[in-house]
């Protein structure tokens, strides 16, 4: 009879955390219309799930930014399962972005309610950085799965277009609906099609290259 395996506490511990966040949201994905997205809601979504204030404190150091990084998680998640038959390759790069931007967009409508209240949350000026940071990882996932791989500038480039189409999409389909949110992602889509043939067989890493080669000259003159 071979053994269970062993547990260590950290592993323990990590899928404690796991488990009761994933439970947490839940509750405060039903929560949210009542409580808009708060520390409050984030107090009541543990209660709800049985935790002690000082559990709540543990699992959610930051409260309601500490949710919203959850929920803007789980989405991401969902939108690569909702991908994850699709095979990028045989799709063109315009229609990978769309196809995956709009899987990204459908993720969080799912949740339309808490999505809402969520967004406003990240729209104040005290959490502008988490809510760029979040778009930022979403635009990385969204990449990946289109085939990206690039790791010069192009890497930082391509995130940073992405993040600036999801963010004002998102708010468009949360609460204008989904063919507005659609047509901007379009337009959007396009002037991202351009920006790819005006860099095309630019070399960019240039300028670098000739302040390094200036600074060698000074420190080994010939």
């Amino acid at each position: 009879m071979t053994d269970a395996p062993h547990l260590s506490n950290a592993e323990t511990e990590s899928d404690w955390a796991t488990t009761t966040e994933s439970a947490v949201l839940d509750a405060a994905i039903r929560l949210a219309p009542r409580f808009g997205w708060s520390d409050a809601l984030a107090r009541e979504a543990g209660a709800e799930v049985g935790l002690s204030a000082g559990d709540i404190e543990l699992l959610l150091p930051n409260g309601a930014r500490d949710l919203a990084a959850l929920l803007s998680r789980r989405h991401d998640q969902a939108a690569m399962d909702a991908l994850a038959d699709v095979d990028a390759s045989t799709l063109k790069i315009r229609e990978r972005i769309a196809r995956s931007v709009s899987a990204r967009l459908e993720a969080a409508a799912a949740d339309l309610e808490a999505s809402k209240r969520c967004a406003g949350f990240l729209a104040l000026p005290t959490n502008a950085d988490l809510g760029l940071s979040l778009a930022w990882e979403a635009a990385d996932r969204l990449w990946r799965w289109s085939g990206d791989t690039a790791t010069d500038w192009n890497h930082y480039s391509k995130r940073t277009i992405l993040s600036g189409i999801l963010v004002p999409a998102l708010t468009m389909r949360l609460f204008d609906g989904k063919e507005p949110a659609d047509a901007f992602v379009a337009r959007r889509i396009e002037n991202v099609m351009t920006f790819e043939k005006w860099k095309a067989g630019k070399d960019f890493e240039a300028p670098l290259r000739r302040f390094t080669d200036m600074l060698g000259r000074l420190r080994y003159p010939a």
